[in-house]
């Protein structure tokens, strides 16, 4: 997680592409649904409520104004992971793949380390990825799951074909999930593994965080 480290989600993230802007308007099909992920709904509510911890821990931040102003898509960046991070279950689970809380602690304490205690890492992680401190544990899963992933996949993330066979994982858990996304956030794009024209600001890192700033909806 250090600022010129390659994480495991940038090194795959580095290859997708931002997907085409789409209309706002209500899902008729499943109203109150933010998305509908493998039959189970993401209630708007809980995506607005994972908002609000980012953005008040924001407005607690010496960089308050900066930090909001930065992160106009906050509710598009909290629905990409919950579903992003459905995704990744899928496909861990499909290659026999589990994580355990002692594995997040290490990855939490050497991400921590990195960044020279834990008051650096947390305002890291809320400036760069849009993550409050009550959030931090399941990104830390994700950053222990996918190249764990790899692994299984017998693929090196650190190569073009190794990120392109756990793409192909990616892709086959997503269709899979049969994902249906209320238009008001756009819609799911299993190729690209992007929401609508939403770009997480850390899908365009190589070997430091230099977050693009996504365009407001």
């Amino acid at each position: 997680m250090h600022r010129r480290r390659r994480t495991a989600l940038a090194v795959l993230a580095a290859t997708l592409v931002a997907a085409p802007l789409l209309s706002a308007c209500g899902n008729q099909a499943h109203p109150g649904a933010a998305a509908v992920v493998g039959g189970e709904r993401i209630e708007v509510s809980a995506v607005q409520e994972r908002a609000a911890e980012v953005r008040t821990a924001q407005e607690s931040s010496p960089q308050a104004a900066q930090l909001v102003n930065k992160s106009g898509q906050l509710n598009r960046a909290k629905l990409h992971g919950l579903i992003f991070g459905r995704i990744l279950d899928r496909a861990a689970d499909d290659a026999g793949v589990t994580v355990t809380r002692k594995e997040i602690q290490e990855m939490r304490q050497a991400s921590r380390a990195q960044q020279g205690g834990e008051e650096q890492f947390e305002a890291m992680m809320l400036q760069q990825r849009w993550v409050a401190p009550d959030q931090i544990d399941a990104d830390m899963r994700q950053e222990v799951q996918l190249p764990k992933l790899a692994r299984a996949l017998g693929a090196d993330l650190g190569t073009p074909a190794g990120q392109q066979v756990v793409g192909e994982a990616l892709t086959k858990a997503s269709k899979s999930l049969d994902i249906d996304v209320n238009p008001r956030f756009g819609t799911w794009d299993d190729q690209k593994m992007q929401l609508g024209n939403y770009s997480a600001p850390w899908i365009t890192q190589r070997t430091e965080f230099t977050p693009e700033q996504p365009t407001d909806a």
